[in-house]
């Protein structure tokens, strides 16, 4: 395909070249002639045989309009299209703080993907992932970006009319700098900022104006969520008690006049504002249809500070349009972010991702809200990676662009042309965790895919969970389903070598703590000898080639840093299940009389089980799975 653009190009074309050489397509005399044109605000592309055009609003809506004109151009010679924006500002939040931090080139390949969608606006979080000058324990060995490679990635982004900015903490979440005890000064608990203090103060001056400096944009996020224990450890012992509220107003006004000094505009989450005047904790709180916000605390809460509302699980009109209005009373612009499951699991929970976001974008169109995120948090460490979610990604962009809920046809094509891999090779990822026996859609976030994986074979701690599934069949077919629908010729077919790997592992782990167990009380003694000279090896060997698989992938899109703590994992997983055969071979061949593991009474990991119809499960942590017993014990750190 060849095309020779006419009209006002200057501005675009730098973009569009990305773009056409990623796509196959040449600029020359002789291809098709596509007139650009700037018009009001609706995206319009068109083509009548050797003639074509794009007209567009704002500099991103023409990327999605050259997409769309070489998609439709592979089909036909004649068409007409016509697309009106529905928010201001759309695009993802990635988690660049819990370990998988993006090398620069994933970053742009990850922009060109966005732009042929239409996005318009990337959130960069980082709790200690940028440099700070006279702060060198802030982001040691995290693999932290320099100013330099921000805003590399920022003058990539505007060549596509993408916005970039900078999320950060100012207040909680802020474990993996605090940990460090030549800091211990800026410590109030664990994870929160010793608030109040001269020290404090400089640190919040000395990171907005860090973490602003590489970006056009003049937005910034403050973070300031999940603070429950703010005020709690050494503040309380130099200044008795305070309210939360009273704190967290008192150092949100520090925050934001450090941020007007700048001339930036402020957004930060609002969970810990409805928490507080619901007068309880945890999400349940933050989620009270029934909770209000007082006058008085309205009274006292800055309004030059955007809100954002997150929800990542709700599946009901209601649920967000009440939460919306409870937040109404802040007074505050809101803006809404959802996500993408990729949370503490090695697949994508597409089942609740989907399904939750059609429900809140459609939500947020009829609430006049006009900014939206799709946030891929990394918990516990990151195994999943945000690639695997751009069918996620492609759902927030087509419902930009869409009045009505898209059909799954239109984004079945969409996410084809942008990102080279089927709908349904994607959906795949899903059933990593959505397994027989669970719940529709996974709305529990059961993740099986990791607990089955960490969990040890002697200790059989999720066994409970999952007795009576046929999981090692599930994972057989599974396995065979990803390599038939993998291609070969994509550019982004390697990040399916991971799940496939991982299936061929679970086929024969998720289940053998079940099988150890039942031949050890019937004293089947050839079979434990089997399974400890052929089976559990089988296994070892299997973790073996996922973790090759896995470290490709990583070295592929992340910076090494934090590819450690993976490799420390599945080294645990292998010597376990060598300690497990040594073990099991003693008892079998005589050498000892009982395996005291095995003796053990099997429970149901949590109140999250089948029994109650709550899924397979969930653990949000990797020492929780390998082991009850104390992996670490935090009283005094020091």
């Amino acid at each position: 395909m060849k095309f020779r653009f006419a009209g006002a190009v200057s501005d675009i074309l730098p973009g569009a070249q990305l773009l056409l050489d990623e796509l196959g397509v040449e600029l020359g005399e002789g291809g098709v002639t596509v007139e650009i044109a700037l018009s009001e605000g609706e995206l319009q592309v068109g083509r009548e045989h050797t003639r074509a055009y794009i007209r567009y609003g704002r500099k991103h809506q023409f990327f999605r309009g050259l997409g769309l004109l070489i998609q439709h151009s592979r089909h036909s010679d004649t068409f007409h299209l016509q697309e009106n924006q529905q928010f201001d500002q759309i695009g993802p939040m990635f988690d660049l703080s819990r370990n998988a931090v993006l090398t620069v080139d994933s970053f742009k390949l990850m922009l060109n993907k966005m732009a042929l969608m239409g996005m318009n606006s990337v959130m960069l979080y980082m709790e200690d992932t940028y440099e700070i000058k006279g702060e060198p324990y802030f982001g040691y060995m995290r693999g932290r970006y320099t100013q330099a490679e921000l805003k590399e990635i920022d003058d990539y982004a505007d060549q596509f009319g993408i916005e970039a900015f900078p999320s950060i903490q100012t207040l909680a979440h802020l474990e993996e700098f605090l940990k460090w005890e030549p800091i211990k000064h800026y410590r109030d608990t664990k994870g929160a900022l010793l608030v109040g203090g001269e020290q404090t103060d400089a640190l919040i001056e000395r990171m907005i104006e860090a973490a602003s400096a590489p970006f056009r944009s003049k937005k910034i996020h403050i973070g300031m969520d999940e603070a429950e224990e703010l005020g709690r450890g050494k503040y309380l012992d130099h200044n008795g008690y305070v309210s939360r509220f009273d704190i967290m107003i008192a150092h949100l006004e520090k925050v934001l006049a450090a941020v007007r000094r700048r001339g930036l505009k402020p957004m930060m989450w609002s969970d810990m504002f409805l928490k507080l005047a619901s007068g309880g904790g945890g999400d349940a709180a933050y989620y009270d249809k029934e909770a209000s916000i007082p006058e008085e605390m309205a009274r006292q809460i800055p309004k030059d500070v955007d809100m954002v509302y997150w929800d990542y699980t709700h599946m009901e009109p209601e649920d967000y349009e009440k939460v919306i209005a409870n937040h109404r009373p802040l007074g505050c612009n809101l803006v809404f972010a959802g996500a993408v499951w990729i949370f503490n699991t090695f697949g994508v929970n597409y089942g609740l991702s989907l399904n939750a976001s059609d429900v809140a974008l459609q939500v947020c169109k009829q609430e006049g809200i006009r900014e939206v995120y799709a946030t891929m948090w990394g918990d516990d460490g990151n195994e999943g990676n945000p690639f695997a979610a751009l069918l996620g990604l492609q759902l927030y962009a087509e419902h930009a662009y869409s009045e009505e809920k898209p059909s799954r046809t239109q984004l079945a094509e969409r996410v084809k042309f942008c990102t080279g891999i089927e709908m349904e090779t994607f959906l795949q990822l899903k059933d990593l965790d959505e397994i027989p026996g669970q719940e529709p859609n996974n709305a529990k976030q059961s993740n099986p895919s990791k607990f089955l994986l960490y969990q040890d074979v002697l200790l059989g701690m999720f066994d409970k969970q999952i007795e009576g599934l046929d999981l090692a069949n599930h994972y057989a077919e599974l396995e065979q389903s990803i390599r038939g629908k993998r291609n070969s010729r994509a550019e982004l077919d390697y990040l399916f070598e991971m799940p496939e790997k991982l299936s061929a592992v679970l086929k024969r782990k998720s289940e053998i703590g079940i099988l150890l167990k039942q031949a050890y009380d019937a004293k089947d003694n050839d079979t434990l000898r089997h399974m400890a000279k052929n089976v559990l090896p089988a296994i070892s060997r299997a973790v073996q080639e996922l973790r090759l698989a896995h470290r490709t992938q990583w070295h592929r899109m992340f910076k090494p840093f934090g590819w450690e703590v993976i490799d420390i994992r599945y080294g645990g997983v292998i010597t376990r299940l060598d300690t497990a055969s040594f073990r099991i071979l003693e008892y079998a061949e005589g050498r000892v009389a009982r395996i005291e593991e095995l003796e053990q009474e099997r429970l149901v990991f949590s109140t999250t089980h089948r029994g109650n119809h709550k899924g397979v499960g969930w653990c949000s942590h990797y020492y929780r799975m390998a082991s009850p017993n104390v992996f670490y014990h935090v009283l005094n750190p020091f």
